[in-house]
C-alpha cells in the first residue's frame, strides 16, 4: 500500500531517476528544475511512496492563465494561497509500478488539494496519445498548445473546478 505526501528535498535523487525513466532527455525536468520546484511549490508537489521508496509524483505551480507556457518548465514562483489555475508540469510513475492506479490517485489527490485552495482549473499539456487518458478524468482537450517544449506537439487539457 502506498501513501501520498508532500515532497521533501531528500526525495530529489529518486525524483530525477523516475523522471529520466519516464521522459525523453529533452522532455525531462532537470535536477535544478526539481530543486527549484521543491523549494518554491512544495504545497503542489506530491509523491506516492511505498515502503519508503518513491514510486511516482505529480507537480506544478499555480499560474494566472489557463494554459501552460514553456517558461514554467524553467522558472517557478510561490503559489498563491487561493485562486489561480493549478498546472501539472509532471506526472510520472516508475515503470515497475505503472498500471496499478498510482497516477490516478496522484491526480485525484492534486485535484482535492486544488479544490481546497479554490483553484479555478487544473491545466496540463500532453501528447496526442494521452488525450484519452486525461479525458477519463474529466479533462477537456482545448486543442494544440503553443508550447514548443522538447520540439513536440502538445495538447492543452483543462479540468474546470468551479
Amino acid at each position: 500500500m502506498f501513501k501520498i505526501r508532500n515532497v521533501k528535498m531528500e526525495d530529489l535523487p529518486q525524483l530525477v531517476a523516475i523522471e529520466q525513466l519516464c521522459f525523453s532527455e529533452e522532455e525531462a525536468a532537470t535536477e535544478a528544475a526539481f530543486t527549484k520546484r521543491i523549494q518554491m511549490i512544495p504545497d503542489s508537489f506530491f509523491v506516492a511512496e511505498e515502503n519508503g521508496e518513491i514510486v511516482g509524483f505529480v507537480n506544478g505551480p499555480v499560474i494566472e492563465t489557463v494554459y501552460i507556457t514553456d517558461d514554467l518548465f524553467r522558472h517557478s514562483e510561490k503559489n498563491p494561497a487561493t485562486g489561480g489555475h493549478q498546472s501539472i508540469l509532471g506526472l510520472a510513475v516508475h515503470p515497475r509500478f505503472q498500471n496499478h492506479g498510482i497516477a490516478s490517485k496522484l491526480l485525484m489527490h492534486l485535484e482535492k488539494e486544488a479544490r481546497l485552495r479554490q483553484r479555478e482549473t487544473i491545466t496540463l499539456t500532453c501528447k496526442e496519445n494521452l488525450i484519452g487518458y486525461y479525458e477519463k478524468y474529466g479533462y477537456i482537450n482545448k486543442g494544440i498548445s503553443s508550447s514548443a517544449h522538447a520540439g513536440e506537439i502538445w495538447y492543452n487539457m483543462v479540468k474546470e473546478l468551479s
